[in-house]
């Protein structure tokens, strides 16, 4: 008789686009899973605190076992529900699948995660302009490239992989938040100048698992709050 799988649960936050991750895979994977929300806008609870010191989220409870930061967690849960999200390790080529899924995905965050944070983040009134350039160009050059053979998704699937899974997030709020004039709509430029990411992000921000975990309305309440937090203590 199969071993009975160990309970699965999540804590996670619905504004947070680093919870979204595991939000994303837990869906797409259709996992059974209990979800308990941590409230960021206030200090963590101890009862928090002895889950996950750090205080972040999201953390994931398997059986007895806790494992947080959320590129961790979005792996353990590929590694452990084998699917179209990465290779199988039968295919002689999934450690190279796996290693430029990995590459794209470093570079997608530490290429571009520092500009949309200020995008997303600037005081009312700041000056963005030069922030929303440097975030096209490093497109441009870094992300772009990698996207030549997207088919719709990464490495020519036409299926999320994990590097979907992992950017689907920022992806989403890359194309949505414009509309509610949180940051500067890019979707113009990054057509003309990113024809491979912009065709690619189109089609990540449809993917049922990502839009379902994107509560728009919560996540601009909550960046709203965030941006008047930040003016605050300028202003201090």
């Amino acid at each position: 008789m199969a071993a009975t799988a160990p309970p699965i649960k999540l804590y996670t936050s619905h504004q947070c686009p680093w919870a979204q991750r595991a939000e994303i895979i837990l869906a797409e994977l259709n996992i059974p899973h209990e979800q308990e929300l941590i409230d960021l806008a206030v200090p963590r609870t101890e009862e928090y605190l002895k889950i996950n010191p750090r205080g972040l989220v999201p953390s994931l409870a398997y059986g007895d076992e806790i494992i947080t930061e959320s590129a961790i967690v979005a792996q353990f849960i590929a590694d452990l529900n084998p699917s179209h999200l990465l290779p199988a390790s039968a295919d002689p080529q999934a450690a190279l699948k796996r290693a430029r899924i990995a590459f794209f995905v470093d570079t997608f965050v530490s290429k571009l995660g520092p500009h949309f944070g200020k995008l997303q983040f600037a005081p009312p009134g700041a000056d963005l302009d030069a922030t929303a350039q440097a975030y096209v160009d490093n497109v441009v050059k870094e992300i772009d490239p990698l996207l030549a053979d997207a088919a719709p998704f990464f490495g020519g699937s036409d299926k999320i992989t994990l590097a979907e899974v992992q950017t689907g997030s920022f992806v989403i709020r890359l194309l949505r938040l414009p509309k509610h004039d949180i940051i500067k709509d890019l979707s113009a430029e990054l057509q003309t100048k990113a024809p491979n990411f912009y065709r690619w992000a189109t089609a990540v921000a449809e993917v049922p698992s990502v839009k379902s975990t994107f509560p728009e309305d919560d996540v601009v309440a909550g960046i709203k709050r965030k941006r008047a937090q930040f003016a605050a203590q300028a202003k201090a």
